[in-house]
């Protein structure tokens, strides 16, 4: 039952016909705007090399039935000296248009994976912090990585579409006298060709295999997008599993305690999704293999009825040789153009319930309020926040994280947040920079809801340093001034203050040095206290009101602590200053502390009066942690 329920699970159902065609004129009506020249080009490249081979097969035809004729010089020079001449044109077009669709083409992939990126960076933080947002962004990439699914084929397989449209009108073109022209009189019992009954009998058997085929062929891929969840979750798997012993990360617990044999079990395992005995494997021996078998078998028929007929009615009189070739050559591409587009057609419809997951990744709705309001530049940087009454769940949650929260400070103060861990005070800190709303109560600044400024003018004055920061692999200036281009007297003088001056005096590249080796072989892999330094620099660089740290000296030894300690003031300036840490001792500094317990707020005020209060959270926790470094202190005398 269980396995039964994993398949069904794992199965994804194709759209209707009519809805993957609304999908796909939503896509390109997407690329025509914002890439015009990129459509452009490949229309042009695909239509013209869907229609001048049949220049050729025309000229073709007419110089052999003229050789086979009346041997005319004068004509088979004329013949030869235009097929001479069309095809240094196509060859010279060709040429053109190739040049022109592949400057056009160049980075397609990664303008559709920045399709995805942009929407990611645009769309509200509390949705992208939903793990439904980053478990949907990763399964458009899994099918755009395993089975190659979504965009980027979406616009191959219009191209093979259209180019399937232009190979048949041109092969109707030059096929359609093939069923007019009679066989003569004389030919006996082969003048039945001339029935209308048998060309009707002869167009409709065409029709029917030219249709079959590529339906059997189209069955036989549709059950990669039946079971897209099967082949997605392999994908993941191998992608983890497979490349586990890449990441330096993991080096070091990889070989203490063997973790690669996760990856043997995993690499070595036949019953895999696609291993020998694995669930696609099954499929390619049974209906997979045999839909595919049957369209090929088909299309095999196909094509000796087509020479049958072409043949009988040429032996019968009804034209030359050089119509022969004419006719094979056309009927083969055209019957192919057909096929092709039954079959294009089909792989559209597969492809196209990927399609629509893409667009409902990048049609997802924003729900915060975006305001209007200019956030006030007061030269004194005297801003007022005000918590009233706040309460806040997460999204899907039934518990509250925060819960009538109520508290009031002016910037240039010097703030304190602690509490024991899933108290509240990321929570808090998070509702105070608007990557939530609040679910019940309001946040103002200088006495208006946050709600009604603009968001990006909002999140603007606030630099913060997260527990969880991200320094990317550039060099050290930009990562301090989160730009290309920057002040290198500035971004010098942040580095200093955040105690990493003496470090950037030893690094060869001084601020151009990269950080990290996957970008430039000279790069240096700084420790976690030297990234958590950068990290406040560029806090400081951003000069905004409002400095945020979250825990800022955990990774610092306590040499490096005390001296951030110590150039606390000189740091933050006349910013307001929000420390949130579990060290208490590191809060003596701050004029006041906000003690979180269970989502609220149970306490407030300076550490001299809050650890005197024996019945306090703070006085707990302050018990609690003088005790361990007490302990300490004891054993290192013993």
């Amino acid at each position: 039952m269980k396995k039964n329920k994993s398949k069904q699970e794992g199965q994804q159902k194709l759209l209707p016909l009519k809805t993957t065609w609304q999908v796909y004129r939503k896509f390109l009506a997407l690329l025509w705007q914002q890439r015009p020249k990129m459509v452009a080009s490949s229309v042009l490249s695909t239509v013209w090399r869907a229609l001048n081979p049949y220049v050729g097969i025309l000229l073709s035809a007419l110089i052999i039935q003229e050789l086979c004729g009346n041997r005319d010089p004068e004509r088979l020079f004329f013949l030869v000296s235009a097929a001479l001449l069309s095809a240094a044109a196509i060859s010279l077009i060709s040429a053109f248009l190739n040049r022109f669709e592949s400057i056009e083409m160049a980075g397609h992939y990664y303008y559709m994976r920045k399709l995805l990126s942009d929407k990611l960076l645009d769309m509200d933080y509390c949705i992208l912090d939903d793990p439904e947002t980053m478990q949907n962004h990763s399964t458009i990439l899994q099918n755009q990585n395993g089975g190659g699914w979504g965009m980027y084929r979406a616009f191959s397989l219009m191209k093979e579409w259209l180019s399937a449209l232009f190979t048949l009108l041109g092969g109707i073109s030059l096929t359609v006298t093939l069923f007019t022209c009679k066989v003569p009189e004389t030919a006996g019992k082969l003048t039945f060709l001339n029935s209308p009954l048998f060309l009707a009998l002869i167009i409709g058997g065409l029709l029917l295999t030219i249709y079959i085929a590529p339906l059997l062929s189209n069955k036989a891929d549709s059950y990669y997008a039946i079971y897209s969840g099967s082949h997605t979750l392999a994908n993941r798997l191998f992608g983890y599993f497979g490349f586990m012993g890449t990441e330096k990360k993991y080096g070091t617990d990889i070989r203490l305690y063997r973790q690669d044999l996760f990856c043997v079990k995993f690499n070595t395992d036949k019953e895999a999704t696609f291993c020998s005995k694995g669930f696609f494997a099954k499929l390619a021996r049974g209906p997979m293999g045999i839909f595919a078998a049957a369209s090929s078998a088909v299309s095999v028929l196909m094509s000796g009825v087509v020479y049958l007929f072409v043949c009988l009615k040429a032996w019968a009189g009804a034209f030359g040789i050089g119509q022969v070739t004419q006719y094979i050559s056309s009927l083969t591409r055209l019957t192919g153009g057909l096929s092709s587009l039954i079959s294009t057609t089909g792989q559209i419809r597969i492809n196209g319930s990927f399609l629509k997951q893409i667009f409902d990744f990048l049609e997802k709705p924003d729900v915060m309020y975006q305001g209007s309001l200019t956030v006030e530049k007061r030269r004194d940087r005297k801003y007022e926040v005000e918590f009233r009454d706040v309460s806040f769940r997460y999204p899907g949650s039934d518990q509250y994280a925060l819960r009538h929260v109520n508290i009031k400070f002016t910037v240039g103060g010097r703030l304190a947040v602690v509490g024991q861990n899933g108290s509240g005070k990321t929570t808090f800190i998070k509702l105070l920079c608007r990557l939530y709303d609040p679910t019940e109560g309001t946040i103002l600044l200088n006495g208006i809801d946050i709600r009604k400024y603009d968001y990006r003018e909002y999140i603007s004055i606030f630099s913060v340093v997260f527990q969880d920061f991200c320094l990317p692999d550039l060099p050290l200036g930009q990562n301090v001034a989160a730009a290309t281009e920057y002040d290198e007297a500035l971004a010098r003088f942040c580095l200093e203050k955040a105690g990493f001056g003496q470090r950037l005096e030893s690094l060869p590249q001084g601020l151009d040095t990269y950080l990290g080796k996957r970008l430039s072989k000279d790069g240096v892999d700084m420790s976690g206290g030297e990234e958590q330094k950068i990290a406040l620099a560029r806090a400081i660089y951003k000069d905004a009101p409002f400095i945020v740290l979250d825990e800022p000296t955990a990774a610092l030894d306590p040499i490096a602590e005390a001296e951030i300690y110590s150039s606390f003031n000189d740091i933050v300036e006349d910013r307001t200053a929000i420390y949130i840490s579990h060290r208490l001792s590191s809060c003596k500094f701050c004029d006041d502390i906000l003690v979180f317990d269970k989502g609220a707020i149970v306490q407030q005020g300076s550490h001299e009066l809050l650890v005197t209060d024996g019945d306090g959270k703070y006085h707990e926790l302050w018990q609690a942690q003088a005790q361990y470094y007490n302990d300490q202190a004891a054993a290192a005398k013993m």
